[in-house]
């Protein structure tokens, strides 16, 4: 029996997390959960599957729980800190890390330094303090599983390799609903369009990701700390189909790639039973049906996003964590109806042209860089607004 927390469980990752779950109920046990505001669906959860002890970051919503589990055997924090005692469950064999957003990175850390195994689904602490979160692991001697589609494809296609044969990574895009979209109707897309991702089904920060090509940068950067790759070994294409989910290249000339219908469950049932595989009884993939697979460079010009990231790994220290910080601020803004979808990237550019870089020493300096973007990038969304 593998005792399994998850930070973020109400949303699609945990979500679907649970569901993998629920199929081997003598292969799993749900020890502790952990949400931001969402008491009511956490409630439910708590009902089916019983877990020792939750958290919300919410302290009202909490509140609301603990009322209603009033006399329910299970424990309720509320906070940072009560996030944090849920990720560091002494009884835990493996953290689902599925929090959204920044907000993850110090549950994670919490997680690694109490010398759990995590299995990362939120790319954003990567992001920011990669290289802290590494060295760590190192330190406790323990590991960091992805559970991004990309990610867990590299993970997948390095197994039995070695590798100072890789010759690069090619992480596989969507493209996002606006791909073959002219620039001058890109401007005037709502929100509505931009959520309508061609192929996956994903909350709304990662969609509106996605349609910039943001969460492609973002998997630039994790990428280059999950597996130790050099950011110029790292390269970005276009792939509508999403039936690749990427590739690595050796430098023999040989290319493993992991393919498969767009299903998360796929890639967190592997971090959950690595090194084995459970049947999901997927439908087949149908290459015959499917016809062809296409591939196109990315085009950072009309998506600059992806290429703001790469700068900001180029650049290191707190560039990262401040790409990442605005980043969050822009989409939210969008999703209030505040800025348009091109004042994104515009956003974005601006605070991390404003930031004096310096060198990442601990998670406190990734969340100063975090505090100070948002800070920043918060101000260049009122005057887009004005």
């Amino acid at each position: 029996m593998k005792n399994i927390v998850i930070l973020g469980s109400t949303g699609s990752i945990g979500a679907s997390t649970l569901d993998i779950v629920s199929r081997f109920p003598d292969q799993f046990s749900i020890v502790g959960l952990t949400a931001g505001q969402n008491d009511v669906k956490l409630e439910e959860q708590i009902r089916t599957f019983k877990p020792q002890v939750v958290a919300l970051s919410s302290q009202t919503a909490a509140d609301a729980l603990r009322v209603r589990l009033n006399g329910h055997p299970v424990e309720v924090l509320d906070g940072e800190e009560g996030l944090c005692a849920v990720a560091r469950h002494t009884e835990c064999d493996l953290v689902i890390s599925a929090i959204v957003g920044g907000a993850g990175l110090t549950p994670t850390m919490a997680a690694i330094r109490a010398g759990h195994k995590v299995a990362l689904a939120n790319k954003e602490p990567m992001v920011m303090a990669g290289h802290l979160m590494q060295e760590e692991a190192h330190k406790q001697g323990t590991r960091i599983f992805p559970i991004d589609s990309e990610h867990s494809a590299v993970f997948q296609s390095l197994e039995g390799h070695r590798r100072e044969d890789v010759r690069r990574i090619v992480l596989t895009a969507s493209g996002g609903p606006f791909w073959d979209w002219p620039l001058d109707k890109i401007k005037n897309v709502t929100i509505e369009q931009a959520l309508k991702h061609p192929n996956w089904e994903m909350g709304a920060k990662i969609t509106i990701d996605s349609a910039t090509l943001m969460n492609k940068g973002l998997e630039v950067i994790e990428a280059r700390w999950l597996f130790d790759i050099p950011p110029a070994q790292i390269n970005i294409v276009i792939h509508r189909e999403s039936i690749i989910h990427s590739l690595v290249e050796y430098r023999d000339g040989s290319v493993m790639a992991q393919l498969g219908l767009p299903d998360m469950r796929t890639p967190i049932s592997y971090a959950l039973n690595y090194p084995n595989r459970v049947p999901l009884d997927p439908p087949l993939l149908d290459l015959g049906t499917i016809g062809q697979l296409n591939f196109a460079p990315p085009d950072f010009e009309k998506f600059p996003c992806a290429q703001l990231a790469y700068d900001a790994l180029a650049e290191g220290g707190g560039l990262p964590a401040t790409l990442n910080a605005a980043n969050e601020v822009a989409v939210q803004a969008f999703l209030e109806k505040t800025i348009s979808f091109l004042d994104i990237p515009k956003i974005i550019e601006e605070t991390m042209t404003a930031y004096t870089p310096r060198e990442l020493r601990s998670v406190e300096d990734a969340l100063e860089a975090d505090r100070w973007a948002r800070e920043k990038a918060s101000m260049l969304r009122n005057v887009a607004v004005k």
